[in-house]
């Protein structure tokens, strides 16, 4: 293939990635109806959790694995098992353990980051879905990357467009459940809420992960490959299901903080007015 051919097929996995995930920060951003946030603080947050959280927590990811795999090894005994990155045990300690906790916590200091902006409820959510769709961008993006090493441009624009259905809704509802409990705890002093929403974010990351991991969990339990083969059909349309039902709730949060029953009280905070007045710097 001509470095031509190789460009354009880069660019195409590149917006097959990105298009998804903007198209979801702009319907997400048009739910809060009174003093959107502009666009430039939105997309810089996307940015942090596209390069930034993205690369930080792979890289630390990588440190653990790598420190429990040498724990693992120096103390060979069969409890130790699943801290060693090499086995299927360490596999999916990884994927419902390890990646959630950090990918979360690094996708949400990019909420804090922002917090001078977080000025209303919403702004917590949305702010948090930017970062969240943001890191789930670039990470599908990879992984469309690895699929068209070895199956071509046909095989890396089929994951990203499984992705974009599946992980980047939940990257996008996830940091934004944790943005909504940020808000409280800026907007209204409620002490705790922001590690219970991070616990929840991480609690709605693991549980993904192990629907999207069903057919190798059955698989490791020593089913039959037509069996592993269904339940791994099973998981990613119950990841899919979850996913979509997880950023209809984060919409809907938005929606309803907006309204008297979650008013607002940031000193910051001015009265709605029409949709045509500019009301952000």
């Amino acid at each position: 293939m001509s470095e031509l051919g190789a460009l354009e097929d880069f660019l195409a996995l590149l917006l097959a990635a990105l298009i998804p995930a903007i198209l979801y920060l702009s319907w997400l951003r048009a739910t809060d109806r009174y003093d959107r946030e502009p666009w430039g603080p939105l997309l810089n947050a996307f940015v942090y959790g596209a390069i930034v959280a993205t690369f930080v927590a792979a890289f630390l990811e990588a440190i653990l694995v790598a420190g429990g795999t040498e724990f693992a090894q120096s103390y060979p005994a069969p409890e130790f098992t699943f801290l060693n990155g090499g086995s299927t045990l360490g596999a999916f300690f990884l994927v419902l353990v390890i990646a959630p906790f950090v990918e979360e916590a690094l996708k949400g200091l990019g909420v804090v980051r922002v917090r001078e902006r977080i000025v209303a409820l919403p702004d917590g959510l949305v702010f948090g879905a930017a970062v969240g769709l943001g890191f789930g961008f670039f990470e599908t993006f990879l992984y469309g990357l690895g699929a068209y090493a070895t199956g071509g441009l046909a095989a890396g624009i089929v994951l990203i467009a499984v992705r974009s259905v599946s992980s980047v809704l939940l990257h996008g509802s996830s940091t934004s459940m944790f943005g909504y409990g940020y808000a409280q705890h800026r907007l209204r002093g409620r002490t705790g809420t922001s590690g219970a929403y991070y616990l929840l974010a991480v609690a709605m990351h693991a549980s993904f992960n192990a629907l999207a991991s069903l057919g190798a969990m059955a698989a490791y339990l020593g089913a039959s490959t037509f069996l592993s083969g269904f339940a791994a059909e099973l998981g990613l349309v119950a990841a899919i299901v979850f996913a979509v039902a997880a950023i209809e709730h984060a919409r809907s949060v938005i929606h309803e903080s907006q309204f008297p029953g979650a008013a607002r009280v940031h000193p910051r905070y001015r009265p709605p007015s029409p949709p045509t007045t500019v009301r952000r710097p």
